[in-house]
């Protein structure tokens, strides 16, 4: 049986308290998660500079190369896990034995993670707009244009409340080391296996340990990281982004509602973008912030449900080993029955329908012993009034709005993604200055073909840095 112990600035800790890891589908006992609790995680924070200190031995440059070499031993090497070790091929194993998530999708995201590594050095360069790496590692520095700027760390380590939904989440944290900031992570209790394997590949490239803590652990275990980092991401619902709104300690990530909006000088060549629709929409198993929940149009939306409908509808589940298998499981007993109820109850508003019913099989919902899943399911709303118009669930679902497109900006609401289909240069120009969207596609590109060289959800190098003024001289005479 492994174990697997917390990870206490590197040094693994043994918990008289521990939890099984069990299969979603067999329960069969998988591992022991050691935990940690809320005293002990704040009780460590007193020593989360010498974590910083550690990483300041090296220069950014050099700890780039460091994770690039990471990026090699997390794909291809058996790395150590607890009291045993871990091939690629066991990651994704259990990775989808906890998550739900098919093994194909397990093997993605974590080439996805591998991409974000080997290419940190130029991510860091895009993100801090060419900034020299000196000038973040040291405090201060001169400009090629000859003028002194400052950017301070606001904080020794980020603290991470990490979900367990999806294992694409782990790119947004991985650009922390480099930047010669500790980590301080809060598995999600089926997604442990991602914080402790990059540990692990950190650990052999030579990145010093003591710059990580791993904390699995209950439900103290997350506000004690965020009240004890001064900088902290947490992942959540639409009341977790609520609680954490205007804290500035904190970045709060929950649903995306990401969308793909047509121009009316190309909805009438909607066919063309079928594919992009699909992908946008069914992608990950719909499971990340970055799939399309809802796609808007002034007209044709009707054909457009109808031949989403006849793709998705007919989508079913299939083994976690079956390379073609696309939909994922939800192992949190109730959760799926409790979205499927809720969607039966809104289709009862007028202007609401569900398209892909009659090209399903069976019900939306399948139910297990000890796992659900939900079938693909597409929506047509006349407007965007319905709560289905703008609503996002963790499966395959979109509703496809009818809406003038001169009312779309002020209809959609917050935007995680939004790609826009138009060559309307005045348009574009409302597109560009939307402030409710984030990442704003231009252009044929699926909401989930994200450019990490561009910041997601903000950029991280303004949450870990302030600028600020910083003089070693007198100023010129003026």
């Amino acid at each position: 049986m492994i174990e697997i112990p917390v990870i206490r600035w590197g040094q693994p800790y043994e918990s008289m308290e521990q939890q099984p890891v069990v299969h979603f589908e067999t329960g069969e006992e998988l591992a022991r998660m050691h935990q940690a609790n809320g005293g002990l995680i704040k009780m460590d924070m007193r020593k989360s500079a010498k974590a910083r200190e550690a990483l300041r031995q090296f220069s950014i440059e050099q700890l780039c190369e460091m994770v690039g070499k990471a990026a090699d031993l997390y794909m291809e090497g058996t790395l150590p896990l607890g009291n045993g070790t871990q091939t690629p091929e066991e990651f994704c194993r259990i990775q989808s034995a906890t998550t739900g998530l098919p093994e194909h999708m397990c093997a993605f995201n974590m080439r996805k993670n591998a991409f974000v590594l080997k290419q940190m050095k130029p991510l860091l360069e895009a993100l801090t707009r060419g900034l020299p790496f000196e000038i973040i590692s040291r405090g201060y520095g001169m400009e090629d244009r000859g003028v002194m700027v400052s950017y301070q760390a606001t904080t020794n380590a980020l603290g991470l409340v990490l979900p367990s939904n999806s294992p694409g989440v782990h790119a947004l944290w991985l650009p922390v080391v480099p930047l010669q900031i500790g980590l301080v992570l809060k598995p999600g209790r089926q997604e442990p296996w991602t914080p402790y394997r990059i540990f692990e590949a950190f650990k052999a490239a030579g990145i010093p340990p003591e710059a990580m803590s791993i904390y699995p652990g209950g439900s103290d275990c997350g506000p004690a990281v965020i009240e004890a980092c001064n900088r902290s991401k947490i992942f959540g619902g639409a009341a977790t982004v609520e609680q954490y709104e205007g804290n500035p300690r904190v970045q709060a990530h929950g649903p995306g509602f990401s969308k793909i909006l047509f121009g009316d000088d190309m909805v009438d060549d909607w066919e063309k973008h079928l594919d992009l629709m699909f992908d946008s929409v069914y992608a990950n198993s719909g499971r990340s912030c970055i799939n399309a929940s809802s796609i808007w149009a002034s007209r044709h939306t009707e054909e457009i449900a109808e031949a989403l409908a006849e793709r998705l509808g007919p989508i079913a589940p299939k083994p976690m080993t079956d390379p073609e298998a696309g939909l994922a499981a939800f192992t949190m007993q109730g959760a799926a029955e409790a979205m499927n109820n809720q969607i039966e109850e809104k289709l009862k508003e007028p202007g609401v329908t569900e398209v892909t019913a009659k090209y399903r099989d069976g019900d939306r919902l399948i139910q297990h012993e000890r796992c659900d899943y939900l079938r693909p399911t597409v929506i047509h709303a006349d407007s965007p009034e319905p709560f289905l118009a703008n609503s996002e669930y963790m499966f395959p679902f979109v509703s496809v709005v009818k809406c003038p497109q001169k009312d779309m900006l002020k209809k959609i609401g917050p935007t995680l993604v939004g790609t826009c289909l138009t060559e309307d240069e005045a348009w574009s120009q409302q597109l560009l200055d939307a402030t409710n969207i984030d990442r704003l596609n231009i252009g044929p590109v699926k909401t989930v073909q994200l450019n990490w060289l561009q910041p997601h959800e903000g950029n991280i190098i303004e949450f870990l840095y302030r600028n600020r003024a910083f003089q070693n001289s007198p100023p010129p005479a003026h």
